[in-house]
């Protein structure tokens, strides 16, 4: 229900409303924190504020442990061997479990702490830790109107990619737990079924075409032989007698063919029969739910962690796309192409020289395509960083029997303990949709210098609380991830006008998020009316269009923070080089955004202009 458990258990946060209480409700961002004198502290005051420090975060790691007890799947997606038999809970008790814990976790903290006698890390551990738990329990004010499961995330897809990528089998036990596990299906899917009902019994349902797009991934799941397969190499590897591994490979193939096959086709009949109710008329926007205005404002402050108002976010998505189309302009004279913009985005979407063949040779030139960025970016990386993670990023193609419900690209982050890399995924279902001259910056965003450099830097920060280590904010992480699309520009990559193009394709594709996302949820468009806009102000191919939308209306909000996020680096980028002038140095700034971990953007203003003035004084 936190922050962390919200971006690693399934069983995440749900929001409702309470209307008249938004304001009172809304946590204000944490401010950079100072001491609470002007002087300097004595040699007595520092030691006392070190060891109230190294209280707190004792404190904070307990917490965070009380936290983590409450979901067995991120225990095992952090790498712990802990209840490694069990799901997490899905129900309206556990979520209020989890709100009580909170509540309590905050008071015990106020209660037990002076924040004034902390340092300035000290404080900031103490706002941060008050701002997360303050945002979740005013989230969980809202909990009916978010969606427990949608057609691109839940666990009824899930399930294969967590026992396949996160339950290690190192030892026997572990796979006696892994077939637990496989056991325990049918009552997770019961569970996720029932808080889907809950929340059209609510009036607050899903579009009704996500609900034939989840059974129909359900079904693809139901035979089981992604499991079985993931299993028997398991079972191969591991150092046990062939008896005991033949006979626990036979009771797994029992559990597959009769009660897991069973649960994941009443899963898939109950879900058709929700949505065989006509029960929304074409606007698809959480305005049309009660307190949607509200919810979508709050979404919108979590997201994006600032005070920005939907129709301000909605004017700077307009502003953005006016310029970045002009930077296309620009590329079309270089490359000799005479007609309209839009005639160019058409050229750029059918042109066979920008895709690869719809091929298992296609995939794999792609794939091999993006590991060569990679290579080629690592050369580069010690001039911009001084900090660089030990974790290895690896780029897989997205499994099959899970494409249809994955996005375009994504990435996993390391495990803690080393035994997992990062990895970028590339969803190859359909090749049309996944152009060339778009792969550079993809590469960038998802691996380096995005967002395996940022989390897998953040995992490897011990002196963080854990909180901090596996938090994150959405603005933060995919505003670090836009701005390293742009970064490689300024070190001489995209010598490809067309792939400069795709970079630029990439970022008018985050502005557009602004207009759509606020259009959908704030103003009443239709869900044409948003594939229209995207198509007519964007390059993408018609198949990205539509997947997108239905994106943004089951995911209201999330979609505005990468263009803020970016903004935001880039305007404290500018700023720390006005201000140092030949002083300043790059390495120096993406340390500063990068050591601390994600930050609400306030609190990251607040960390360079501290180092902007460490830098003077030096």
């Amino acid at each position: 229900m936190t922050r962390l458990l919200l971006s690693a258990a399934a069983a995440a946060l749900l929001v409702a409303c309470s209307g008249d209480k938004e304001a009172e409700d809304k946590p204000a961002a944490p401010v950079p924190a100072e001491t609470s004198s002007t002087q300097a502290p004595s040699a007595e005051d520092m030691a006392a504020m070190a060891e109230e420090d190294a209280r707190l975060a004792t404190f904070l790691d307990a917490k965070f442990e009380e936290q983590l007890a409450l979901s067995p799947e991120f225990q095992t997606y952090l790498g712990r061997k802990t209840n490694t038999d069990k799901w997490d809970e899905r129900t309206d008790e556990s979520d209020e479990r989890q709100r009580e814990l909170l509540e309590a976790q905050l008071s015990e903290m106020q209660d037990s702490f002076d924040r004034d006698a902390l340092s300035p890390e000290g404080q900031l551990n103490y706002d941060l830790f008050t701002y997360d738990t303050e945002n979740s329990l005013a989230l969980d004010n809202f909990r009916l109107q978010r969606f427990s499961l949608t057609q691109f995330r839940g666990i009824h897809s899930n399930i294969p990619v967590f026992l396949a990528n996160y339950h290690k089998v190192d030892t026997f036990e572990d796979a006696v737990a892994y077939v637990a596990r496989v056991r325990g299906v049918p009552e997770v899917l019961d569970q996720a079924a029932t808080q889907m009902e809950d929340r059209i019994a609510g009036d607050f349902p899903l579009p009704e075409f996500s609900y034939p797009l989840i059974a129909e991934t359900a079904r693809s799941i139901a035979d089981g032989e992604a499991i079985l397969e993931d299993f028997s190499k398991k079972m191969e590897a591991l150092d046990a007698p062939v008896a005991e591994k033949d006979q626990l490979e036979l009771d797994l193939l029992e559990l597959i063919e009769g009660p897991f096959a069973a649960a994941y086709e009443d899963f898939s009949t109950r879900v058709e029969t929700m949505g065989d109710a006509d029960v929304v008329d074409g606007n698809y926007g959480v305005g049309r739910f009660q307190d949607g205005e509200a919810y979508y404002n709050a979404l919108l402050s979590n997201y994006t962690t600032t005070d920005l108002t939907a129709e301000e976010i909605h004017q700077l998505g307009l502003a953005e796309v006016a310029r970045i189309q002009d930077e296309m302009r620009a590329i079309m004279a270089q490359v000799g192409f005479e007609g309209t913009l839009q005639e160019f985005f058409d050229f750029m979407r059918e042109d066979e020289q920008f895709y690869l063949p719809n091929t298992d040779e296609g995939r794999e030139a792609y794939l091999e395509l993006a590991r060569d960025y990679i290579v080629g970016m690592k050369v580069k990386l010690p001039e911009q960083f001084g900090l660089i993670p030990a974790a290895p990023v690896e780029v897989r193609r997205v499994e099959p029997y899970r494409e249809r419900a994955a996005g375009k690209a994504f990435y996993n982050q390391p495990a803690p303990d080393g035994s997992r890399p990062g990895i970028f995924y590339a969803n190859l279902a359909k090749m049309e949709d996944m152009p060339t001259y778009q792969l550079e910056a993809l590469v960038y965003h998802e691996a380096i210098p995005g967002h395996h450099m940022q989390r897998a830097l953040q995992i490897e920060q011990d002196g963080l609380p854990l909180f901090r280590r596996f938090g994150g904010y959405t603005a933060y992480t995919e505003g670090w991830g836009l701005y390293s699309e742009l970064l490689p520009k300024e070190i001489g990559f995209y010598e490809d006008p067309y792939s400069d193009f795709g970079r630029l394709a990439m970022e008018l594709w985050r502005a557009a998020r602004l207009v759509v996302d606020t259009g959908l949820h704030a103003k009443g468009w239709e869900m044409q009316e948003a594939i229209d806009y995207l198509q007519e102000n964007t390059p993408n191919p018609d198949g990205d269009t539509v997947k997108a939308i239905e994106r943004y209306i089951v995911y209201p909000g999330q979609a505005t923070a990468y263009k803020i996020g970016m903004l935001r680096i880039l305007e404290l980028r500018e700023a720390a080089k006005a201000e140092l002038g030949d002083d300043f140095d790059i390495r120096g700034f993406h340390d500063t955004v990068l050591a601390a971990g994600p930050l609400p953007l306030s609190v990251l203003e607040g960390q360079i202009d501290a180092w902007v003035a460490r830098q003077k004084a030096e």
